[in-house]
């Protein structure tokens, strides 16, 4: 029973190995001869080795092959030189000096002077691997890709011929003529013309360079998303984000997480964690978390709000309607005029067409628009409102809806603020409507000013006068020069004031067109008496500090 155990699985061995062999044969064809000016055989490279020389040509199912000379061999591989040509199917062309091609696998390795060329591109190397059954080729020494526009050199580099996407890896360089990207690996498709970059990557362009870790470009729709540490520069600006997005044709961009927009012109920095660009409506914003800060030699102004926009005053539009206008009308009077040219034979009037810019018109005057709980700081000056707008041609800011302003001890409150700002000084201030100054004695003690409106002049970004118009009113404390005790309080009631401020306090208060003051004891006074209409006392929303204006909001 052994023996015949023994044979039966001798007998199945020989039958799986002969099935196998044969379902190879089927699955495997044998490279053909199509042509060789000599055939020789060559015992010296193994039993039915043959030499052709001369126009060889070999075919191998879809792929013709061509090369001066060629070994071919039993197992169904062969090493061709010389001129060799890889046709394809209708698309692929592969050229070198040398190749070794395996008939079973279907992968060819060409050498020296190796280029690649389809209907999309054209691969320039050393050597190449090419896999027939995929259609993918690898290069592992220098590489170049040149298709209609681009120039790419890498490294490394795959190209799947079936997919039109090409991989680059290690010191890739894609040149075009609006731009040159460096990155550590780079993907490509030449049929959709969008690029992924993969690693540390630069993009060069005429106006701006850009710098991420992580992203894609399409040149063909002009959109390009960046992240990873992704930085966009131009002349005057530098945008930071987790993720920046652009679309050229549209003129939009978006930017979000971490955003950091740096204005080198204006001294301006601006951040928050969502900002949106529109070019073509000189429009922009950002939003949560939003902060501004604006730098000098002096000092550094630091302001938060919901949201800060970023655009031109109303004068600039205005001009600009207007001129787009012009040119539309032109290009009307133009076809009516073209209309008519062979009526009367006269020649066609030209009309002039000019490009809108600065020299064209008005001045842009940018304006920063802050909205809803807005607060800002600089150590000298601090304020809060529900909205803000500053306009950089005269440097004023403009504060809107219950408005406070603090300089050193004072708390300055209107309907309506404006501050002169130029060249990181502050040098006045303009007070409309239910004017109010105030500073704190002690709990029970303030100092009051009251007036329709009021103007405040500042000295080294010091207050040191303010002058009161209409409806004046004041309630002062009086001190003992020698030991500061209380000795009095004086109410007054005076169509105009004016108050000179000496060393961050009141020195002295002047009464203009027939005042009516009255010095009063202290204690003779009731509380009420000491307090003016529409009182209100607001140092708890002050911002002491910069890290106050996120932490109070």
């Amino acid at each position: 029973m052994k023996k015949i155990k023994n044979s039966c699985c001798f007998f199945i061995f020989v039958f799986l190995n002969v099935y196998t062999s044969t379902l190879f044969a089927q699955q495997t064809k044998m490279i053909e001869i199509l042509n060789a000016n000599t055939l020789e055989f060559d015992e010296n490279l193994g039993v039915d080795a043959k030499r052709l020389i001369g126009e060889v040509k070999f075919k191998h199912e879809n792929a013709i092959m061509f090369c001066d000379s060629a070994y071919y061999y039993s197992n169904n591989k062969l090493d061709a030189f010389g001129n060799v040509h890889i046709i394809e199917g209708d698309s692929v062309h592969l050229y070198g000096d040398f190749l070794k091609y395996d008939g079973n696998t279907k992968t060819a390795e060409v050498i020296d002077n190796v280029r690649m060329n389809d209907k999309q591109m054209k691969l320039t190397t050393k050597r190449v691997f090419y896999d027939l059954n995929s259609g993918v080729a690898f290069y592992d020494q220098k590489g170049k890709i040149v298709n209609d526009k681009n120039t790419l050199t890498s490294n490394l580099g795959y190209y799947y011929s079936k997919e039109k996407n090409l991989f680059f890896k290690n010191n890739v360089i894609l040149v075009n003529p609006d731009y040159t990207i460096k990155s550590d690996t780079l993907k490509y498709n030449t049929l959709s013309e969008i690029s992924y970059f993969f690693g540390p990557t630069t993009i060069t362009g005429k106006e701006e360079k850009i710098f991420c870790k992580n992203g894609w470009y399409n040149s063909k729709k002009d959109i390009s998303r960046f992240s990873k540490e992704a930085v966009l520069e131009n002349k005057n600006q530098q945008i930071k984000g987790d993720s920046l997005f652009y679309d050229k044709g549209n003129s939009y961009g978006k930017a979000t997480g971490n955003v950091t927009i740096t204005d080198t012109t204006e001294k301006i920095i601006l951040k928050g964690e969502l900002s949106e660009m529109f070019q073509d409506l000189d429009y922009s914003y950002i939003t949560k978390n939003a902060l501004l800060i604006q730098y000098d030699k002096t000092d550094t102004l630091f302001l938060t709000a919901d949201t800060l926009k970023a655009t031109y005053d109303s004068t600039y539009f205005a001009e600009k309607n207007k001129f787009y206008l012009n040119q539309k009308l032109n290009k009307k009077s133009e076809k009516k005029l073209k209309d008519k040219k062979e009526i009367n034979s006269q020649p066609e009037k030209k009309t002039e067409t000019v490009k809108f810019s600065n020299d064209t018109l008005a001045e842009k005057h940018r304006m920063i628009l802050a909205y809803r709980r807005v607060k800002f700081f600089r150590k000298d000056l601090q304020g809060k409102c529900d909205s803000l707008a500053y306009v950089s041609n005269d440097s004023l800011m403009k504060m809107f809806n219950k408005p406070v302003l603090w300089s050193d001890e004072n708390q300055l409150t209107a309907k309506f603020i404006k501050i002169k700002i130029s060249d990181g000084k502050v040098y006045k201030l303009q007070m409309t409507e239910n004017s109010f100054i105030i500073s704190k004695e002690d709990s029970l003690r303030f100092n009051q000013i009251k007036g329709k409106n009021m103007i405040g002049l500042f000295s080294e970004n010091e207050l040191y006068k303010i002058d009161v118009f209409g409806n004046g009113e004041s309630v002062y404390f009086a001190k003992d020069d020698q030991d500061g005790s209380f000795i009095g309080v004086n109410k007054a009631v005076c169509t105009n004031i004016s108050i000179s401020i000496k060393e961050k306090k009141v020195d002295k208060i002047t009464m203009k067109n027939s005042p009516d003051a009255v010095m009063y004891p202290i204690k003779e006074l009731p509380p009420q008496e000491l307090i003016l209409k529409d009182f209100i006392w607001r140092g708890a929303e002050r911002p002491a500090k910069k890290a106050d204006l996120i932490s109070t909001r």
